[in-house]
């Protein structure tokens, strides 16, 4: 076992919220600079810049993990994470088939500049990516498991696109075992003022548009900087464990 510092939810430049300056070479500097050790590549409903972030990363002792934050027909917004590009390739493709057939209009929501594997400009995305899919919660962290990836509901806290304002609460029967809060609170806090999340385990992400947002609030107890590892210390298995803010944030078990 040891410790990562990690960072699970960072945009680049494909989001059409993020600014250009969230490129591949950039984000990696930045996570170095902070002491990461694992970062995600979320960007809204998209994969197509990971591949560029993976292989900037090469060399650094940084682990990318292929991921993308999604949004579903109820509007909530879960993180999805793969070990390999090839896992979120086929996940990127069931969402692209689950959204509709709409346009980006780049006057409205920005420009969603899209990479090569080398980092380079290859154009600009004309999907609307700030959509939602057809799937429901259920259907995504079902599809994501059939993946072998994982599912974390993400910034649970906030008043927009969180499980917990669009639904009123997560659903007991859902398979995960832990959420993401936001930069706005600190684990006791998300606790106090959501006492179902005690059966989560917490993890802090930036969700960072630009690269002074990205952040260092969650080290991991693990094995490996793996998708597997990661679930089990989120499910407090083995000896892994979970801190935020130096706080340790592993779930309590129902019941």
């Amino acid at each position: 076992m040891r410790f990562f510092l990690a960072d699970l939810h960072i945009h680049t430049c494909l989001s059409p919220c993020a600014e250009l300056e969230m490129l591949p070479e950039f984000i990696v500097e930045q996570a170095q600079v902070l002491g990461l050790e694992i970062i995600a590549v979320t960007d809204h409903n998209s994969a197509e810049n990971v591949a560029a972030v993976v292989n900037a990363a090469r060399g650094t002792g940084i682990t990318v993990l292929p991921g993308m934050e999604v949004q579903t027909r109820e509007e909530v917004h879960l993180v999805a994470l793969f070990d390999t590009l090839e896992q979120v390739a086929s996940w990127q493709e069931q969402v692209y088939a689950s959204m509709p057939p709409l346009k980006n209009d780049e006057a409205v929501f920005g420009e969603q500049l899209v990479l090569d594997a080398d980092g380079e400009p290859a154009g600009y995305l004309d999907r609307l990516l700030l959509t939602s899919t057809s799937f429901s919660v259920e259907e995504v962290v079902q599809r994501v498991s059939d993946l072998d990836g994982l599912c974390i509901p993400a910034h649970v806290d906030r008043t927009a696109y969180s499980i917990i304002s669009n639904l009123g609460f997560i659903p007991p029967e859902l398979d995960v075992v832990g959420v993401e809060i936001s930069h706005n609170v600190g684990p006791i806090e998300a606790r106090e003022r959501f006492p179902q999340l005690v059966h989560y385990s917490l993890i802090a992400s930036s969700d960072a548009h630009r690269l002074r947002e990205m952040a260092r609030r969650t080290t991991l107890k693990m094995a490996e900087a793996t998708v597997a590892e990661l679930t089990l210390a989120l499910a407090g298995e083995g000896g892994r464990e979970v801190w935020v803010d130096g706080i340790r944030s592993v779930r309590q078990e129902v019941g």
